[in-house]
């Protein structure tokens, strides 16, 4: 099946499968490395704008596997259905060299699984959180996958537990920013004037997140103006659908005559915006590890369906009590989190305050910079080697 790629000659053939914006720029940055190292390359999949950039051939858009969430997979779970078995047929029908499944573990791992009973090899990059929930999880990962991709080095050995092969490949998000990022050269490329405080504010890039979380941003957005009138909100939009649904909720929210002319929607550019920022508030994600990279003190908050959190909590499924990055990163309350019962308006408000007028403690911008250097990949490309070594006639 996936292996006379080298027998006949013909180009090697890769399938990426993604899920969301944070999948959409892995999936990019391997996709250009693994084109680097096979220009002839015929890369598909589920893909994003970045990865169509880097040249990979979409049959679905990665926003359709963005959902989150128990009770928000039972709603969608017909469609998601759906699409894998269609998928799944295609991708065997196509007769792919390796199929990489990029996060999204709740449809990558029964379609790596399927593929792989019927002689595809398979990766799976972005380990799911086993530190977090339920690490025996690991060996039936291995069961989809022929060989997992960390982000994070803490990873591999609890895997290595389980016999099932891991790899420690490095944050691409790690090479993206510099050590020490230039605020101004940011906000002068947003064409941000003054020096007045700047919030960066992401609300997330999902459907249910944008719902939960984005009123309660307002709510502490418009009494932290309160405080500070001079303040600016500057809020990046993962994708159109994305700005649609935050402007929807914007124009129906009390706030929005009170952040008139002081909030400031982009289309992409996060990265920008929270180096340009003074402090961010965040959904929990990988936002909250660039945030990091880009030396930013930030709030990290979180809500969840009332219905999951009551079922993660009643079963105990969570084995960690911290849940953002670079806190688990750190093994210490390095950033401010606020989940559940916590993120509230006011809550949020008084942490920012604070955080806009003392700015990054010398000391934690140190720990910043140590898991910044952590993250780097142990050699170059170190993701499109890991997956070219399972190619035919190219390793293992």
């Amino acid at each position: 099946m996936g292996g006379d790629a080298a027998a006949n000659g013909r180009a090697p053939r890769i399938a990426l499968v993604a899920g969301e914006a944070s999948g959409d720029l892995l999936g990019a940055s391997l996709a250009r490395d693994l084109r680097r190292r096979f220009p002839d390359a015929i890369l598909v999949g589920v893909a994003g704008p970045e990865m169509r950039g880097a040249g990979v051939e979409p049959w679905h858009d990665c926003e359709e596997l963005a959902v989150m969430g128990l009770v928000e997979v039972l709603r969608h779970l017909p469609r998601l259905l759906r699409l894998r078995r269609g998928l799944r047929e295609r991708l065997l029908a196509w007769r792919p060299d390796v199929v990489v499944g990029i996060d999204a573990p709740d449809f990558n791992l029964g379609l790596e699984r399927w593929l792989r009973e019927r002689g595809v090899r398979t990766v799976h990059y972005v380990s799911p959180s086993i530190w977090a929930w339920r690490e025996g999880r690991a060996a039936r990962i291995g069961e989809s996958a022929d060989r997992v991709l960390c982000l994070f080095p803490m990873e591999p050995p609890i895997y290595a537990k389980h016999g099932v092969e891991a790899r420690f490949v490095g944050h691409p998000l790690a090479a993206m920013l510099p050590m020490a990022p230039d605020r101004d050269a940011a906000r002068r490329a947003l064409g941000i004037d003054g020096d007045g405080p700047l919030l960066a504010l992401l609300p997330g890039s999902r459907r249910g997140e944008i719902a939960r979380l984005g009123p309660v941003f307002l709510d502490a957005v418009a009494l932290l103006q309160r405080r500070l009138p001079g303040l600016r909100v500057l809020a990046p939009m993962a994708n159109p659908r994305c700005r649609e649904r935050f402007q929807a909720l914007l124009a129906a929210h009390p706030a929005s005559v009170a952040l008139h002319g002081a909030l400031h929607l982009v289309d992409g550019r996060a990265r920008e915006a929270m180096v340009a920022s003074d402090a961010v508030l965040l959904a929990s994600g990988t936002a909250a590890l660039e945030a990091m990279l880009a030396k930013r003190p930030m709030v990290v908050a979180y809500r969840i369906a009332p219905l999951t959190h009551f079922i993660v909590k009643a079963f105990g499924l969570l084995k960690v009590d911290r849940y953002s990055l670079p806190n688990v990163l750190a093994s210490e309350a390095l950033v401010v989190e606020r989940m559940q019962h916590d993120c509230r308006a006011d809550v949020l408000a008084d942490d920012l305050a604070r955080l806009l007028r003392d700015g990054l403690p010398p000391g934690q911008r140190r720990r910043f910079e140590d898991l910044h250097d952590a993250l780097h990949e142990p050699m170059p490309a170190a993701a499109a080697a890991a997956v070219a070594e399972l190619l035919p006639g190219h390793g293992a």
